[in-house]
C-alpha cells in the first residue's frame, strides 16, 4: 500500500476530457465515405451513390456547425457561473448606490 497521492500524481492519472464533438463528426464522415461505397456494392447507380454522400456530407456540416454552437454556449454559461455577479450595473463598493437624499455630515435638513 503506497501513501498518498501529490496533485501533480493525481493529474497524471486523469485521462484528458474526450471531444465528444469531434469525435461524432469523425463517424459522421466514416460514414459519408462508407455508405456510397455499401451502395455501389449493392448495385445502386453511381449517381444515386454520389447524390447519397452529398446528402450525408451537408447533414454532417449542418451538424457540425450546430455542436459547436452548442459547445461555446455551453463554455459561455459555465464561465459565468464561475464569475461573481457584481450586481445589476456592475457597480460595487460603497458610493455606488444612486437615488436619494444625501445630506453632508450632521447638517441638519431643514
Amino acid at each position: 500500500m503506497s501513501g498518498p497521492r501529490t496533485a501533480a500524481e493525481a493529474d497524471r492519472a486523469t485521462p484528458p476530457p474526450r471531444d465528444t464533438a469531434t469525435d461524432v463528426v469523425r463517424w459522421a464522415a466514416f460514414s459519408c465515405l462508407l455508405v456510397p461505397v455499401v451502395l455501389l456494392g449493392y448495385g445502386t447507380s453511381p449517381a444515386g451513390a454520389a447524390g447519397a454522400a452529398l446528402g450525408l456530407a451537408a447533414v454532417t456540416g449542418a451538424c457540425q456547425v450546430l455542436l459547436r454552437q452548442s459547445e461555446r454556449g455551453a463554455a459561455r454559461l459555465a464561465a459565468e457561473d464561475r464569475a461573481p455577479h457584481r450586481g445589476r450595473h456592475h457597480r460595487t463598493g460603497t458610493g455606488s448606490h444612486r437615488g436619494g437624499r444625501h445630506t453632508g455630515g450632521d447638517t441638519p435638513v431643514g
